[in-house]
């Protein structure tokens, strides 16, 4: 059971200063939240493998195949901003 005492110990733990009023509404809050939960103790689950993804995953990435690529000259054909066959960039400092 969640009372006032226990939201006070956790905020100070949290180092939260809240209020009187605070205190009372997450008290309040988190009280059902625990109720809400508790519900779940209910479901009988005997016999249920744990589904930890709502779908199945599968590896969705395609065999590497090595394929013939562009030349350097190429790659750079298209560009004025080379230098010694490279792409040439601003000035950072």
């Amino acid at each position: 059971m969640i009372n006032k005492e226990i939201v006070k110990k956790v905020s100070e733990i949290a180092r939260l200063k809240l209020s009187d009023e605070e205190i009372e509404k997450f008290a309040k809050e988190l009280e059902e939240i625990e109720k809400a939960f508790s519900k779940m103790q209910e479901v009988n689950t005997e016999n249920v493998e744990p589904a930890f993804h709502p779908i199945e995953i599968k590896n969705v990435w395609r065999e590497d195949i090595p394929k013939p690529s562009f030349s350097q000259e190429e790659a750079l054909s298209n560009t004025e901003h080379k230098e010694n066959g490279y792409f040439k960039g601003p000035k950072i400092i």
